[in-house]
């Protein structure tokens, strides 16, 4: 088993890596914390396959364990699901020693997190992901929240987990579509801190696409251990932590003018990414390499390149996105691969200059 530290003092906890250890899950808590109520959150599709193995590890280590289970979908991140998973708090009497498992992808450890962080002004949480996803992104790092019609993630907090736990077998019931949109969060690790990482995912592409343990191990455990580096060096993004939103600038415009329905998360960043590198050359601060190695692995995917959206749509979105700073647009640009700064000086000119350019 894999074990990366997240080092933020009081908030410090443990990343499980490994095959196999959903089973697991109870023993290692039961090590950690007294056996309590819990209230397990997950979605339909994950409790067909998951939820009976995580419940039984709970429960056989004393855990008083209640499921709720959501619809699955973006479109459940909202506040109307989190009073929803309130009004399950309350039933299952949970106070503030108790604990909320969330065991899914994204959506499902986002939500759980802001009701977690929200109920009783904060209870304890484990992440549980089972998508590449949310096992290399959103699981780490404390960033929980809903969307609002006006903004994906604009309304949450900074609420750590007690401990992440990354089972790469769920990997294997996971849609392929789903596993290639998550492979863009690793691509984005390579881009903004390990040129290594990126030239491994380059090579070794469809050993990491067929699943093999060590290719996935590999990937997981340098993502992971390149968020907890950043995290610890910014837990609440006043600064660095905004690197590891490369691609989200205009990557969240396009979800949320697409009103979540048409792009997964990494296809929207996947797009956002090049639309960042060619910024980049066009501010004369990258070479073509920069986009022309991104570029080729993302074709390689088989991901959308195109959006057909009006420049002006994503333009009037950016401007009403948390990462507007004084009404000035802030972009993370490449400079090569492994090195990005953070940049306000992205003009409208520019924008719609690469907006309206086809790749």
């Amino acid at each position: 088993m894999k074990t990366i530290r997240v080092n933020l003092a009081a908030n410090s906890y443990n990343i499980y890596i490994d095959k196999g250890i959903l089973e697991k899950i109870g023993d290692t808590l039961a090590k950690e914390k007294t056996p309590c109520k819990t209230l397990l959150i997950t979605d339909k599709n994950i409790e067909k396959v998951y939820g009976s193995i995580i419940s039984e590890s709970l429960r056989k280590n004393k855990f008083d364990v209640r499921l709720v289970s959501l619809k699955p979908g973006e479109e459940q991140k909202t506040l109307e699901t989190a009073c929803i998973l309130y009004d399950a708090c309350f039933d299952h009497k949970l106070d503030r020693n108790s604990l909320i498992v969330a065991l899914g992808g994204g959506v499902v450890g986002d939500i759980s997190g802001f009701v977690a962080a929200t109920f009783m002004r904060g209870i304890p949480f484990i992440q549980v992901p089972t998508s590449l996803l949310a096992q290399v992104d959103s699981s780490i790092g404390g960033k929980v929240a809903v969307n609002h019609p006006k903004g994906k993630n604009m309304i949450g907090s900074f609420y750590q987990p007690k401990a992440v736990f990354i089972d790469t077998d769920t990997l294997s019931t996971l849609p392929a579509p789903e596993l290639v949109a998550g492979l863009v969060e690793v691509i984005k690790y390579g881009v903004i801190r390990d040129a290594e990482l990126f030239e491994y995912i380059e090579k070794s592409l469809y050993d990491i696409l067929q699943l093999k343990h060590d290719a996935l191990l590999k990937i997981i455990a340098t993502s992971c251990q390149i968020k907890a580096r950043v995290v610890e060096e910014d837990e609440q993004e006043k600064h660095l932590r905004a690197i590891l939103n490369y691609g989200h600038t205009i990557g969240h415009a396009i979800e949320t003018v697409t009103n979540y329905k048409t792009y997964r998360h990494g296809e929207a960043v996947a797009i956002g990414m090049l639309y960042a590198a060619r910024i980049a050359i066009d501010m004369g601060l990258a070479d073509t390499t920069v986009f022309e190695r991104q570029f080729s692995l993302i074709k390689r995917l088989g991901l959308p390149l195109h959006t057909g959206l009006k420049p002006e749509e994503i333009v009037k979105t950016l401007y009403a996105d948390k990462k507007v700073i004084a009404g000035r647009l802030r972009f993370i640009l490449p400079t090569k691969i492994g090195e990005v700064i953070i940049s306000d000086q992205v003009t409208e000119e520019i924008l719609y200059r690469i907006l309206n350019k086809p790749f």
